[in-house]
């Protein structure tokens, strides 16, 4: 059985289903920021800054253009909206794709559309698709775009007639991947496929002059290889000076006034600009928000910006988990993808759908080889080359009877986002198959339309994943994140320095900072950021912004406001910041005394973080008020011995000159240390969102990684139960005992998914 030649595409049709997966989308979204990188995403789109490595400077310049649009008064929201287009307008090339995949598979033209349509819906509520369509935490929803985009180009590619004219399709699918590439290479993954088409249509054109030389350019770019020939050595300088020599020779020689040959290299070049051109400009005029610095155009900050050396992965021969186990990861995630509200229910729902994709992908197989070998390509590419690829540790709750595993951090299924999606086109050619199946069964047996009629209820598969994930997937409602940054930020006393532990801590405050100019007299410093030098020169070359009475919670405007502080939080001399070792070995009973404040070491060795700490605290005693989250845990008491200087005051602790004397307002409370009871209480009460924290959500807290950030509202207002029952006010203890429960019980209700 062939293929049936391509007629018009539906596209009529593609932008109806985009309209409509994007109407799920709208009514489930976000209302605020998120966890995770959300707030760090959407406040470098808020200051066209630069986010954790690659940095990302397609998403932040695409992002940016679409927060000017005034779509909502909320910047976050314009954000978040950002995503639901692209994760919608990924959807809408899907149908495209399926719908010509199908072509060879179902005779009658509606049908094909109602296949396509269910298909691609199954794929776009996928558990892991729709929730990261409804917030931008990450930059994959753009990189689902960029693949189907290549995708339905590689289709259109396919159908065209031999010639200059279809070979500009394959210029203008390098310049697509060249581009995605500095989005995030998710969207390259869709270039096997794109070689399965070439080969299989006509492998000659793989040796023609221009399709050479842009190919192998795209390869050097997106690589990062190309800057080995300017600044390598030895036998991998000299391998790419004769290899790229050789191609750029060979395709002057045999097609010098072809313009394809300079076309395409054109493509590639503009293409991935923003990486080696963007980058560097813009982190050279210090944006608030600048992850790793990358100055220079040629610097090994950019390189290692690019290369993602901060997270120090090791060679893919040193796997950090068993592959069968980084296999059954994948597949722990791939199981919540079709009805993870339904709990057990939810793996035979997966087994479903997966006989239902593998059958589509089977009927493709038979009906357009060239199509289906391609489908395999890039579902390959999309699982099991990721997973390889990725390397992973254990899963974050993969095998909970065993503790010891080294984990991941927190889940990683948005990894692999794309083969949830594109899974979703195997099922549309699933569905489609089963349809003309019975329509064959039927044979003479009543009308054609009467039969089709018969064949279609097998679509309502397609509501499935609607139904069965629209409690969990869904982020309406919810703004616990930007509640938390609000009110740690509102915890710490005018000028202040706060110091965080890692992203979920810190990232929110970013946001409520650069976006929404919550006290941004503020100073963030960040423990695992502080082991890096361009953190510490940020912290330096800050300048404070002033105190604003009127933004500020209600305590602050009659709180005595100190002068604006007009030097930098180190006293540090650039280099100096610059020279602080990663690590010192300590004598043993190792300590410091800083006037009264005597500091005693933990621990045989201090980090760099240890380090900028003591500087910060030395540096700023009676200058500027010193305080750490309670989500560093134990480190200023196990690191640096600072118990006994340190007061509580709500979700902070302040750090004293003097160790701290039990008064009328200080009490030593069980857990908590010591706490300063009327600020606490005006703070839970007054301040803090407490009722977000303990509101109730129908499965509870889903995201069960970032719990630790709601747990502290637990832990704190625990405590602050028993400062109050202590103090003889049993009413007050009973409420804030009460929110402590209700935390709890969220947390442990959400554990069951």
């Amino acid at each position: 059985m062939t293929a049936t030649q391509p007629g018009k595409p539906p596209y009529l049709w593609a932008f109806a289903t985009f309209l409509l997966i994007f109407l799920i989308y709208i009514a489930t979204l976000a209302p605020t920021t998120a966890f995770w990188d959300t707030s760090e995403y959407i406040a470098a789109a808020r200051v066209l800054g630069i986010p954790h490595p690659p940095g990302n400077p397609l998403f932040v310049l695409l992002a940016h253009t679409f927060g000017l649009l005034p779509l909502s008064e909320s910047y976050a929201v314009r954000i978040n909206l950002f995503a639901a287009v692209t994760s919608a307008g990924a959807a809408g090339f899907w149908f495209l794709v399926a719908e010509r995949w199908l072509r060879g598979i179902v005779r009658n033209h509606w049908a094909r559309y109602g296949a396509a349509f269910a298909g691609v819906l199954v794929g776009a509520t996928s558990w892991t698709v729709w929730n990261q369509s409804t917030v931008n935490e990450k930059v994959y929803t753009l990189s689902l775009l960029s693949i189907a985009l290549v995708m339905w180009l590689v289709v259109r590619w396919g159908d065209d007639e031999p010639g200059p004219h279809r070979d500009r399709w394959l210029v203008l699918i390098a310049y697509v991947l060249a581009l995605t590439s500095t989005n995030h290479l998710m969207g390259f993954l869709a270039l096997p496929a794109l070689g399965v088409y070439v080969l299989w249509t006509d492998w000659r054109l793989a040796l023609q002059p221009w399709a050479l030389l842009t190919f192998y350019a795209l390869l050097l770019a997106v690589s990062g290889n190309w800057l080995d020939l300017f600044q390598g050595s030895g036998s991998r300088q000299l391998l790419l000076l004769v290899l790229t020599t050789a191609v750029v020779g060979y395709a002057l020689w045999r097609s010098p006034r072809d313009p394809l040959v300079y076309l395409g290299v054109l493509a590639v070049v503009v293409g991935v600009s923003a990486n080696y051109l963007w980058l560097p400009l813009r982190s050279g005029q210090y944006p608030p928000i600048n992850e790793g610095e990358p100055v220079g155009w040629f610097s090994q900050a950019l390189q290692d910006v690019l290369n993602r050396v901060q997270y120090g992965k090791p060679a893919l021969t040193e796997r950090q988990a068993t592959f069968p186990a980084q296999l059954a990861n994948f597949w722990q995630y791939y199981s919540w993808q079709f009805a993870r509200d339904w709990g057990r229910l939810s793996s035979i729902v997966a087994a479903v759908f997966t006989v239902l994709g593998l059958s589509g992908l089977w009927a493709l197989w038979k009906a357009d080889r060239r199509a289906g070998v391609a489908a395999v390509a890039l579902l390959g590419t999309l699982s099991l080359g990721l997973v390889f690829y990725m390397n992973f540790k254990y899963g974050y709750s993969q095998y909970p009877d065993q503790p010891s595993l080294p984990r991941e951090v927190r889940e990683r299924d948005y990894f692999f986002i794309g083969s949830f999606a594109v899974f979703g086109t195997f099922v549309a050619l699933g569905l489609g198959s089963m349809m003309q199946s019975i329509v064959d069964f039927l044979r003479d047996r009543g009308s054609p339309s009467g039969r089709w009629a018969a064949a279609s209820p097998v679509l309502a598969f397609a509501l499935i994943p609607l139904f069965g994930n629209r409690v969990t997937a869904s982020r309406a409602h919810e703004t616990m994140a930007r509640d938390f940054a609000y009110d740690i930020l509102q915890s710490v006393e005018p000028y202040g320095i706060l110091i965080t532990a890692g992203d979920n801590d810190t990232f929110p405050l970013w946001y409520a900072q650069e976006v929404e100019g919550i006290r941004q007299d503020v100073t963030l410093a960040n423990l695992s950021l502080m082991n890096t030098e361009w953190h510490l020169r940020q912290l330096r070359r800050r300048e404070t912004p002033p105190f604003e009475p009127a933004e500020a919670a209600a305590l602050w405007k009659t709180h005595p406001i100190p002068p604006r502080p007009t030097t930098s939080v180190f006293n540090l001399s650039a280099a100096e910041v610059d020279s602080l070792p990663e690590a010192m070995q300590l004598p043993p009973e190792g300590g410091l005394v800083l006037d009264s404040l005597q500091i005693k070491f933990g621990q045989d060795v201090l980090l760099r973080q240890d380090l900028a700490t003591i500087f910060l605290i030395r540096d700023n005693m009676g200058k500027r008020p010193v305080f750490f989250s309670w989500s560093d845990g134990g480190y200023p008491d196990q690191t640096l011995g600072l118990g006994p200087y340190l007061v509580s005051h709500g979700l902070v602790r302040k750090l004293m000159p003097r160790p701290v004397v039990v008064s009328d307002s200080v009490k030593l409370t069980p857990g908590l240390g010591y706490m300063n009871v009327p600020r606490t209480e005006t703070l839970l009460w007054d301040v803090y969102h407490w009722k977000t924290a303990a509101g109730d959500r129908p499965r509870g807290w889903v995201d069960q990684p970032s719990g630790s950030i709601l747990q502290l509202y637990a832990v704190v207002y625990n405590g602050a139960a028993r400062a109050f029952a202590e103090a003889g006010d049993s009413a007050l203890a009973a409420k804030a005992d009460s929110v402590s429960k209700e935390v709890a019980e969220e947390l442990t209700r959400g554990a069951g998914l």
